[in-house]
């Protein structure tokens, strides 16, 4: 290489357009003539300023009993959720894998993939117990504490500190999937494990929880008065469309929270319900950081749901729902 040697202006403009030449380089990390590292990967920078925010918490909100026909475009039941439209992504061909069964299949699918296990098939309603309840640790939430990565149920209208195996009020665990795997709950299932109790709340205690920030995986379920379920009960009765109503009129006093959390916290909120009903097409929406608004007419299921969930917290895809699609059309281009 030859030298040269200048002084005064000469130098400095030297100087001045080889520092341009280095920090305008299109290849960071490449060596320079004397093999030294010049913005080395992992050392710029602007490349920490320019990198896509990674979405950190993930919450899933069930809702009940529903076809896509009931929700989109019910502006006279469901003016809340409709509303949502704009900021959302909504998918047109959301299937139900199970329409011929119940909730608590519906809820152990979104968690594993599957409702029948080597040891117990899921098919009915029944309460968490030794009798209906599963040993299988391939499910989701095992995934997240062994990757140590937190997650939390809450569920509307259960007692703090106490595991939530059996109906309640209008908390019904047909609607809560954690409850019916035992390395939740425990072997045989108690109310006073504490496994279960630790990833347990009431709904009552979310705001505050909120407030203080939170990351990973949120299950919230609202019991069967505000889920579009209905009961006896209930102010809304069984009536379709005044359950429809009582659902909207929940979720646009708790949703909006959450949607402003989700703006400044990198998160994501995935609203879906759990049956058809008529037919087997779902409403679901999907809500938050790096969304793009409009419809996704894909073919999804809760498989999908599941495996998005995986993906977007950075633990393996169980092998149950490799093949579904996730949702990543909904989303801007490399969001998870």
């Amino acid at each position: 290489m030859q030298t040269v040697i200048c002084s005064g202006p000469m130098r400095a403009a030297l100087v001045l357009t080889l520092t341009l030449a280095a920090c305008s380089s299109n290849h960071p990390g490449t060596g320079d003539d004397d093999d030294t590292m010049i913005d080395a990967p992992g050392g710029s920078i602007d490349a920490a300023v320019d990198a896509p925010a990674k979405i950190r918490t993930v919450f899933v909100i069930p809702l009940e009993n529903k076809a896509d026909t009931a929700i989109y475009g019910n502006t006279a039941d469901a003016p809340y959720i409709n509303g949502l439209f704009a900021t959302s992504n909504h998918a047109t061909n959301f299937r139900d894998e199970l329409p011929s069964l119940d909730s608590e299949p519906h809820y152990v699918w979104m968690e594993a993939g599957t409702n029948v296990f080597s040891d117990h098939t899921f098919s009915n309603d029944d309460d968490a117990s030794a009798a209906n309840s599963t040993s299988h640790t391939e499910h989701l939430v095992t995934q997240l504490s062994a990757a140590g990565v937190p997650w939390m149920a809450y569920q509307e209208g259960i007692t703090a500190g106490k595991c939530p195996l059996a109906t309640t009020g209008n908390y019904a665990p047909k609607h809560d999937p954690f409850v019916f795997f035992q390395d939740v709950v425990g072997s045989p299932p108690s109310v006073n494990n504490a496994g279960c109790i630790a990833h347990h709340k009431p709904y009552s205690q979310f705001a505050t929880d909120l407030a203080a920030g939170m990351t990973g995986y949120v299950f919230i379920t609202p019991d069967i008065c505000n889920d579009m379920h209905g009961g006896l009960f209930c102010p809304s009765g069984l009536g379709s469309s005044a359950n429809i109503k009582a659902g909207d009129t929940w979720l646009s006093n708790e949703l909006p929270r959450i949607i402003e959390y989700a703006k400044t916290h990198d998160a994501v909120i995935f609203l879906t319900w759990d049956e058809g009903s008529a037919t087997n097409l779902i409403p679901f929406l999907a809500l938050g950081t790096k969304v793009k608004p409009g419809t996704s007419a894909t073919m999804y299921t809760h498989s999908s749901l599941l495996k998005t969930t995986e993906e977007i917290l950075g633990v393996p895809v169980l092998a149950s729902v490799t093949s579904a699609n996730d949702f990543a059309d909904m989303f801007e281009p490399d969001a998870f």
